[in-house]
């Protein structure tokens, strides 16, 4: 995946996250990472999925949701570059994240926030509002 040579065991707020998924900045393609947690925001595994393209990616609803029941997780963060270096949320990375906290909802796992990762800063979906 990426180096994450001092991963936090907790997910405390956006800030902890955005530290946790900032080596996305460097990917040369879009990288989509996912970090399952429990009912204490305590990191029980993570996942990544990474594009052949530059500015495109699949988003994975399915795995994410088989991964989330096999980790027992009750919430998701999730995260992806923009190698253009822009943070801004594309209608594409709101339809999305839109779909997937549905999907996530109906299993009971709450998706807790979606951070853009680049270059020139990091944007979360929920202090956007979107989540």
């Amino acid at each position: 995946m990426f180096d994450l040579p001092h991963r936090p065991m907790r997910l405390h707020d956006a800030q902890e996250a955005g530290e946790l998924f900032a080596p996305l900045a460097r990917e040369r393609v879009e990288v989509l990472a996912f970090a399952y947690l429990d009912r204490h925001q305590q990191i029980l595994g993570m996942r990544h999925a990474r594009s052949e393209h530059r500015d495109q990616l699949d988003l994975p609803i399915r795995d994410v949701a088989a991964d989330a029941i096999a980790f027992h997780a009750v919430a998701v963060v999730m995260a992806h570059n923009h190698p253009s270096g822009d943070p801004t949320p594309s209608r594409a990375d709101r339809e999305a994240t839109e779909k997937l906290a549905r999907a996530l909802d109906a299993l009971g796992v709450r998706l807790l926030d979606h951070l853009v990762v680049a270059a020139k800063g990091t944007t979360s979906f929920r202090s956007l509002g979107f989540l």
